[in-house]
């Protein structure tokens, strides 16, 4: 059976350093497969009809409801759980354990009089003071582990400034400036550093002087205009370049626009998505070149979620039958641990539970309603609660929303 790829999400699903970064932060890749899927981060890239602004592949949920496989016994509820499931998009926190939606984006493509167009995010922020997500006239923003600052970007990207914002009052407490304009931002794991990549154009435009050819028309497509990065302190304002150009296509396809660089696991090394064993490539924070770090170099895929006590990560899909399912395999060894229910395993909330996509069970069919998922919090033990209400099935739709997953 095939399944048909959703292209409108970016990382798809944007989830902060702190936790899992999608969507993020880039377009995603769809890689179709029978019967399962697998998310690629890729650039946001092209444009047929509305936006080609690369698709986030999803799985199906289990289809039928019921418990999945069950996995370790003696799992304990997990703390702090904030469920709203008659909202989408979400107006009140959505949270559970270590991780919470700090923010959520649309999408939409804007054409230009010129041919050009642009792809751009609509965010919404959580306000931490009143615990509800508000419209934030921003291009690009990231929210800090402990979800009391985002760093942001004003419009027209590239730009030359990155802005420290209070979430308590939604005001910008200081401005760092660069050199070189950068088109995206992102904190490291500890929260005391950013990394932010240099554009010389705006890395989601859409240019007709770089037309190409699709499904028989022309349309505008990206260009090449990545300089390189910045990682910056955030204490001190001190921001240190390394240069590091798009790389050139040799396989005939489009190519350029958004292709950010993410913080490794640890914070020690930065990366770029690239044809290598990890599908990473990984850089020192001076851009020099190095060998993926070990652990990453044991992670079965690029998208791979470690849990926080290091034990579990997120593994593959492998359903079979009408019970469409994910795995949960042990870090150390690689072997299946748990399998739960779960188009998509985004973070972890504790070392037993994690906040996935799901699909409405009695709706599931491919190409019907796989893409009307909800946000779920679900247990090694097949526990299932519901956090968000769902999505709508239409992929073109400009409502369908990303959360950004941060550590609290």
């Amino acid at each position: 059976m095939s399944m048909t790829p959703d292209p409108h999400a970016r990382t798809a699903f944007k989830a902060s350093s702190s936790v899992t970064r999608p969507a993020a932060e880039s377009a995603e890749r769809t890689q179709q497969l029978s019967r399962r899927r697998r998310a690629r981060r890729l650039a946001l890239a092209a444009v047929v009809a509305a936006v080609v602004v690369a698709g986030l592949a999803v799985s199906l949920a289990r289809r039928g409801g019921g418990d999945a496989q069950a996995g370790p016994a003696g799992v304990t509820d997990v703390t702090n759980v904030s469920a709203h499931p008659g909202q989408s998009p979400p107006r009140q926190l959505i949270a559970a354990g270590r991780s919470a939606v700090s923010a959520y984006y649309t999408m939409k493509l804007v054409k230009l009089p010129n041919g050009n167009a642009i792809g751009t995010y609509e965010w919404r922020l959580l306000n931490t003071t009143t615990e509800r997500y508000e419209k934030a006239d921003w291009a690009w923003l990231d929210v800090a582990p402990g979800m009391r600052t985002a760093a942001v970007l004003e419009r027209d990207l590239p730009v030359g400034r990155i802005g420290l914002l209070n979430l308590a009052t939604g005001k910008v407490q200081r401005w760092i400036k660069v050199d070189r304009s950068v088109g995206s931002v992102q904190f490291s794991p500890d929260g005391k550093r950013l990394l932010a990549t240099a554009y010389s154009l705006d890395p989601d435009g859409l240019f007709k002087d770089a037309s190409y050819k699709l499904n028989g028309k022309s349309v505008p497509g990206p260009k090449q205009s990545r300089t390189g990065f910045y990682v910056i302190d955030v204490a001190t304002g001190r921001a240190d370049f390394a240069d590091n150009p798009t790389k050139k296509n040799t396989e005939g396809m489009p190519v350029g626009g958004r292709q950010d660089f993410y913080w490794s696991r640890d914070g020690k090394l930065v990366w770029a998505p690239g044809k290598s064993e990890t599908g990473k490539i990984y850089y020192g924070v001076t851009g020099k070149k190095t060998p993926a770090p070990d652990q990453e170099k044991r992670l079965p895929y690029p998208e791979t979620v470690l849990s926080p006590d290091g034990k579990l990560v997120t593994g593959d899909f492998v359903g079979k039958g009408d019970e469409i399912v994910s795995e949960i395999r042990n870090a150390r060894t690689g072997k299946r641990a748990a399998v739960i229910p779960g188009q998509q395993l985004l973070a972890w909330a504790d070392d037993s539970h994690l906040i996935v996509w799901r699909c409405a069970p009695d709706r599931c069919s491919p190409g019907e309603g796989e893409f009307r998922n909800q946000l779920l919090l679900v247990g090694l033990d097949g526990k299932v609660t519901p956090l968000s209400g769902f999505r709508t099935a239409n992929l073109h739709d400009e409502s369908r929303w990303f959360p950004v997953l941060t550590r609290r």
